[in-house]
Parts: C-alpha cells; sequence; structure tokens
C-alpha cells in the first residue's frame, strides 16, 4: 500500500501556453503498450514482494524464532526505507532524461536483494535484505511514473495511471495467494515461497529490460521550463537539490498542520504484519493461512479505494480521512478483543483495508490542494515522507512495546494512544480547510 502521486493535478498535464483545451471525453482513450508492459512488470513484481511480506511475520518470529522487538525493527524498515531514496531517484530520473535506466536499477536492486533469502538466517541478514529490497522500490517508483506520464494521452493520463495500478493491485493480491498455496501443499515451505518470489522478481526486470522502450522524459522538462523560467533559473544558481522535504514546509499554511497530523497518526499506525501477528496469536490457527490475511486486506482495499474517494470529493478530506484512522482505532480494540473466531478475524480485515481506502489516495489529495502550485510535488512528497517515517518508527515502538507488556495490552495501549492522537487532529485539521479550495 503506497501514497500515490500520480493524480494530483486530477490527471491533467500543464498545458503550454496556446494550446487548446480538450475534454477527456472528445479523445478516444488509447492505451499505450508501455503503460501495460509497465503494469504486467509492476504486477509481476507485487507478486514476488508481497509473497514474502505476507510470510515475514511467521518466518521471522516462528520459523526463525527471533523476538518481536526484531520483527519490529525490520518492518519499520519495510515501512519506511523506501521513503529515504524515493525524492532522490526522482531526481536522478529528471535529470538523467532515462527514467528506464533509473527504474531497472531500482527492480534489479530489489531482484538481488530477494537472491539473500535463499541463505539469510538470522536478524541482520534479514533486515539486510529487506533494506535492499525496500531502497530498491524507492528508486524505481518514481521513474516508472514519469514512463507512464510521457506515454500517455494527457487528457486520459489518471485513467492510464488506474489501469496501472489495477495491474499492480492484482499482483499485491495475488502474491500473499501464492504463499498461501505453497504453505499449504509444503508446511513450512517459506524457502519454496522465497524461490517462487525471486523467480517473478528475474521476470518483472526481464520484461523491463528487454520489451520496456527506453523513452526520453524531456517533456517533463519542457512543462517544468515552462511553469517558471525564472525560477529555473534561480535553482541552478543555488545547484540541484537530493531532497525535497524541509522542516520550513511546516510554517505553510495549511500543509504544515496536515504534516504534523499525519506524522502523529503515523507513530501510531502500526504494521499490519503486528496485528496478524495479533489474531493468529490469539485464535492460534494454523501458518497456512497467515497469508490470507493479507489478500483479505487488499480485496477490501480494492472494494473501497474509488467509492471512498468519491464520498471524500463530495463530503471533504478531512472527515473521511480522520474516519479512516477511526476504523483503524476499531481494528485495534477487536484485535485486542478476548474473544475470537472467524467474524471477528473477518471484521480486522474489512476495518483494516477501510482504513487504507479511506486514508492512502485522500492523504495525497490533500497535500496537493494544501500545497502552493510551483511546490506540488515537494508537498506531496514531504507527506508522503513524513508518513513512512512516522510508520517505520511505530513498528519499531509497537515491537518493544508487545515484548515488555503482551500482545493484547500493547495493541490497548496502542489504541488508546490513537484515539487520543483522531481527537487532536479533529481539532488541527480543520484549521487547515479554509485553504482547501474546493472543499
Amino acid at each position: 500500500m503506497y501514497i500515490s502521486l500520480s493524480d494530483r493535478s486530477g490527471g491533467k498535464r500543464e498545458k503550454p501556453r496556446g494550446a487548446t483545451t480538450a475534454l477527456s471525453s472528445e479523445v478516444p482513450f488509447r492505451l499505450s503498450p508501455v503503460i501495460l508492459w509497465l503494469g504486467l512488470v509492476s504486477m509481476v513484481t507485487d507478486v514476488s514482494s508481497e509473497s514474502v511480506t505476507a510470510i515475514l511475520p511467521l518466518y521471522v518470529t516462528g520459523f526463525l524464532g527471533l523476538s518481536t522487538i526484531a520483527f519490529g525493527f525490520i518492518d519499520g524498515i519495510n515501512q519506511g526505507a523506501s521513503a529515504i531514496v524515493r525524492i532522490a531517484a526522482g531526481w536522478a530520473s529528471d535529470r538523467s532524461g532515462h527514467p528506464k535506466r533509473i527504474a531497472l536499477a531500482g527492480y534489479g536492486l530489489s531482484m538481488l536483494a530477494r537472491i539473500g533469502f535463499l541463505f539469510a538466517g538470522g536478524f541482520w541478514a534479514i533486515a539486510a535484505i529487506v533494506t535492499g529490497d525496500r531502497i530498491g522500490k524507492g528508486i524505481r517508483t518514481a521513474p516508472r511514473d514519469a514512463l507512464i506520464t510521457v506515454s500517455a494521452q494527457p487528457e486520459h493520463l489518471a485513467r492510464s495511471f488506474g489501469v496501472h495500478r489495477m495491474l499492480d493491485n492484482i499482483g499485491a493480491a495475488a502474491g500473499p495467494m501464492i504463499a498461501f498455496l505453497v504453505l499449504l501443499l509444503i508446511p513450512n515451505g517459506f524457502s519454496t515461497v522465497f524461490v517462487v518470489s525471486l523467480a517473478f522478481a528475474v521476470i518483472g526486470v526481464a520484461v523491463l529490460g528487454l520489451v520496456v522502450p527506453d523513452l526520453r522524459a524531456d517533456g517533463l522538462k519542457g512543462i517544468e521550463a515552462n511553469s517558471g523560467a525564472e525560477q529555473t533559473a534561480s535553482s541552478r544558481k543555488k545547484g540541484p537539490r537530493l531532497f525535497a522535504f524541509s522542516w520550513s514546509h511546516l510554517r505553510e499554511p495549511g500543509l504544515g498542520k496536515l504534516l504534523i497530523s499525519a506524522g502523529l497518526l503515523g507513530l501510531l499506525t502500526i504494521g499490519d504484519g503486528f496485528i496478524y501477528l495479533v489474531l493468529q496469536d490469539r485464535d492460534s490457527f494454523a501458518v497456512q493461512w497467515f497469508p490470507l490475511l493479507f489478500v483479505g486486506t487488499n480485496i477490501v482495499f480494492l472494494a473501497f479505494a474509488i467509492p471512498l474517494g468519491r464520498l471524500a470529493d463530495r463530503v471533504g478530506r478531512v472527515p473521511v480521512f480522520v474516519g479512516g484512522h477511526i476504523a483503524l482505532l476499531a481494528c485495534y480494540f477487536l484485535a485486542a478483543a478476548p474473544f475470537g473466531g472467524l467474524w471477528s478475524t473477518v471484521g480486522c480485515l474489512i476495518l483494516l483495508g477501510g482504513f487504507y481506502a479511506a486514508t492512502d489516495g485522500v492523504l495525497a489529495a490533500l497535500a496537493s490542494q494544501l500545497t502552493p502550485s510551483g511546490k506540488l510535488a515537494t508537498g506531496i512528497a514531504s507527506a508522503q515522507t513524513v508518513v513512512a517515517l512516522s510508520r517505520m518508527t511505530a513498528s519499531a515502538g509497537f515491537g518493544v512495546l508487545w515484548y515488555a507488556v503482551g500482545a493484547s495490552t500493547a495493541m490497548v495501549a496502542a489504541g488508546a494512544l490513537l484515539a487520543c492522537a483522531v481527537v487532536a487532529v479533529v481539532f488541527i485539521l480543520p484549521g487547515a480547510r479554509p485553504k482547501l479550495g474546493s472543499e
């Protein structure tokens, strides 16, 4: 699950001065083969990554016998390591003009990291592998989106991204399902899952390297040039910036309140793996069913993402964003409840999937509306970075808390703190609403 930067401007490129305006309904939609191939690359890569993610909590705590503190640090890396290089990779892609080469480096790094799973057997090895995999994800995301942008019809940019994300999410749902089937056929067949994951990663890299053309992204440079020659000249004098986040963003009206709110809530958003471990610890179901928890959450997310996005556009993004965290709060307390069973587990998955559906895209939309037009990418990237880093801290902290007080008590404590944070955000975010334009 991630925050998409693709449709922050409503799926429309800025048009050069003097250009005629064409409505999307006036231009027939044609899907570029490049976008289709990129979607297939993302699909098989997500099969590879999500199949491992679905078994990692059990593999670390059950098979390797490491503590929840160790898994907390590994899950924290899984949550936030990609944010460290994401903006730098986008900058490198723009500077080189060859986004495919940067994207290929990212996909290739993740593929090489998965080889390590075949041999790793300790905390530091697993942590290093997960770090390499997530850094690869951080490198490939922005240049891949740049390739989609230059390949799509400007009038159908959001729709083109939608096709790509659909294929991407199909892979996210299929990966855990494949892991489930492997564990069903081969009890404790974690090594087999790693081999299957590596095979899908190799297919993804091969398709990207051999089939996808090396398109130049000069169009993006042209857009930047048209948007402000004076700003570009000023940037050249100052030199290129590797990282766009700055604490000065916190002083900008609206955006600062959003970053504070997102960071506060992110600090109390524990990783999905921990929630599933709590459910497994309470109900003691067989390990081969564990990957299906990821499948259930992804299905709910796919089912509610568009309806909740439309609801946010209609009634306001702040209420939907806060409502998503209330769903997460309910998930915490339901997971910590003394009663268990199938329906309790299904209820947790629905609440968790609803949380992602109500917050993932909505946060990007909020950030885009609260950011000045000349700093759009910076504002959204800042929100993305704050969320990733705060969730990384949350995972590490929850692992320690679980180790100290036990699973249920830790979950209740996290829920109580999240309830306080939601109340605080209810008072913080409305102050940003006058800047929200359409709201």
